[in-house]
């Protein structure tokens, strides 16, 4: 059996009276391909940095094999020290290799990154780049890669994908990205209370066999109390009796209440809930031909998008193509260069900005959560004190004075959905929601846009999120065309696939329709205009108030009847039945509203 790259024994390592690793043991084999995974805060990337030798443990032992190369890539990459980014690139290498600037050339280019960049004006995704270039080149024995899909878009995000599925090396991943994790890993490394356990078994399996471990706890922490309620009993009632026969057994209830003491208990998972409005109207945005042009170049031209009430849109491409810039767009926060935007009403919106620029280094989290300091705030209407609130989204009270400078990527993010969701809002425009959120964190906040009721409008490089969460997805691929797809990003790559002529690559953007999608070019070719509704929508435009009038009223009968609290147990079928019937008028009665609705935009069009 080979030896390992590196093992750490009996590594310890504390933050003031905390520990942080309480006697780790733990070590990466020559094929290992890892992910490191746990709350934020508990300590993942120090761990990480303690096995690239780069933060020194309280105690223990790190032991490296002779001649293995270990390369580490920031969270935070610093590249203050070079001229250009490619010099950084090339820092990294031995004085004999500094001549073999080629290298640098070649991964840059693959990671699409301008390598003549001076590092002070580099965004954080050209940064995030040519770090992972600076972390491959040196083609090491072990990578430890921490939150690399950061400020990285969907296309770089799969290249970096398929260059390390042909890895030979070992691999450490911290990334709060399912889908890079389930493609890439075959082991999970779980930092909890201070110690590392370790599943053999692929991402996809890590939550079944977490919750194994913290069941089997719980049923530990059972048998421990109820051992301590006997064995307290037995002091009161017999200690007088057997005092010196069983000092032996009163040293062990000491011993079983200094266990319970000394036990960590996990932390409970944040308590995440948005506050919701009343409901918005039907129809929450309608742009019809937008487009915009940047510095000489098309970001989008003709563009025609409409929004319902409960719809839920993601919008994806590379960075850089103009996918805030239409948020901004849709929102009314920029006008378009041409076409109009029609803006529902009743609307209560929540925006979380891609900078987070609603959070001031110079706040504090009281700050932030009042907006005016003092000890409440108002949480869906009603008022709930400051540190009840905090301990909903694992802060502890003496932070509540802590400048936001002070808090970590993964803190300040929790903040600022506390501060958002405890606004009541019917429409949410998320831009990058979920960088440098946990799991648990990431888990509720999808939990919690699944129960929203109101519209969701997302911008994502998160391909599971976008999956879960999104029922459409505006793609923009940089060449001044957007397209509007069915589903999440999963759906999308089926439809772009189908549509593509046979034998064309998959990065063919396609251009016949898809059933669910619609493609909108640069430039539209004109259409003949109509001077009047047809006979067959006018008509319609007659008849369906009358229908939407009937439906809401078979609804409320429906409803009525279910309000009875004793069908479901005297009457199961029934109650089943009427159930069915509610779902299909209140599906027909919604596409009735969208009907009419269209007919009547229509018919402004034409009669204007």
């Amino acid at each position: 059996m080979a030896p390992p790259i590196i093992s750490l024994r009996d590594i310890s390592l504390s933050w003031g009276a905390d520990p942080i690793l309480d006697g780790l043991e733990m070590h990466i084999g020559m094929t290992d391909r890892l992910c490191l995974l746990g709350r934020n805060g508990t300590g993942k990337s120090t761990l990480m940095k303690i096995i690239a030798g780069i933060t020194e443990a309280d105690g223990g032992e790190r032991w490296v094999q002779p001649g293995m190369k270990i390369a580490y890539l920031p969270q935070e990459p610093d590249a203050s020290n070079y001229k250009t980014l490619r010099d950084y690139v090339m820092g990294v290498l031995p004085v004999d290799e500094q001549d073999q600037t080629y290298r640098a050339d070649v991964l840059l280019a693959d990671l699409q990154a301008d390598g003549m960049i001076n590092p002070s004006s580099a965004s954080g995704g050209e940064l995030r780049r040519a770090a992972l270039a600076r972390t491959l080149i040196s083609e090491p024995d072990l990578l430890l890669l921490d939150e690399p899909t950061n400020h990285l878009d969907i296309h770089i995000i799969e290249w970096l994908e398929n260059y390390l599925k042909r890895w030979r090396g070992a691999l450490m991943i911290i990334s709060h990205d399912r889908a890079f994790l389930a493609n890439l890993t075959t082991a999970c490394l779980w930092l909890d209370r201070s110690v590392v356990r370790r599943f053999d078994g692929g991402f996809d399996k890590f939550e079944a066999w977490q919750e194994h471990v913290l069941a089997d706890e719980r049923t530990q922490a059972r048998k421990l109390n109820k051992l301590i309620k006997q064995e307290t009993r037995w002091s009161v009632e017999g200690i007088s009796a057997r005092r010196t026969r069983n000092q032996g057994r009163l040293r062990r209830l000491h011993d079983l209440r200094a266990q319970r003491a000394s036990k960590i208990q996990a932390k409970g998972l944040v308590n995440l809930t948005a506050a919701e409005g009343s409901s918005s109207g039907k129809r929450v945005i309608d742009a019809i031909g937008i487009s915009k042009t940047y510095a000489g170049r098309t970001l989008f031209a003709g563009l025609d998008i409409k929004i319902n009430r409960g719809d839920r849109v993601g919008i994806i491409g590379p960075n850089g193509v103009g996918k805030s810039t239409l948020l901004k767009i849709l929102t009314g926060e920029t006008p378009s260069d041409t076409g109009s935007l029609k803006i529902g009403t009743k609307l209560d919106t929540l925006v979380i900005d891609q900078k987070r620029s609603s959070l001031k280094d110079t706040m504090t989290i009281r700050d932030a959560l009042t907006g005016r300091g003092g000890d409440q705030l108002h949480v869906n209407g009603e008022p709930k004190h400051i540190m009840s609130y905090m301990k909903d989204f694992l802060f502890e009270p003496s932070q509540v004075d802590t400048p936001v400078s002070a808090l970590s990527g993964g803190e300040r993010n929790r903040l600022l959905l506390a501060a958002n969701f405890a606004k009541p809002s019917n429409l949410m425009i998320l831009d990058e929601p979920t960088n440098d959120l946990d799991m648990e964190t990431l888990d509720l906040l999808q939990d919690v846009m699944g129960d929203y009721d109101g519209t969701i409008i997302l911008v994502s490089h998160d391909r599971d999120f976008l999956d879960r969460i999104v029922t459409s997805s505006i793609v923009m691929e940089g060449d001044g065309t957007a397209t509007e797809y069915a589903g999440g990003y999963s759906d999308y790559l089926a439809q772009k696939k189908a549509s593509a002529p046979k034998g064309a690559p998959d990065s063919v953007v396609p251009s016949s329709n898809v059933i669910g999608m619609k493609t909108t070019q640069v430039a539209n070719a004109p259409k003949q205009k109509a001077n009047k509704l047809s006979y067959k929508d006018k008509r319609a435009l007659d008849q369906l108030p009358a229908e939407i009038e009937a439906l809401s009223m078979r609804i409320s009968e429906l409803e009525a009847t279910l309000s009875d609290p004793t069908l479901y147990t005297d009457n199961p079928d029934k109650f089943q039945a009427v159930s069915d019937h509610l779902a299909l008028a209140q599906g027909q009665l919604s596409e009735k509203e969208t009907r009419w609705l269209d007919l009547e935009e229509l018919k402004e069009q034409l009669e204007s």
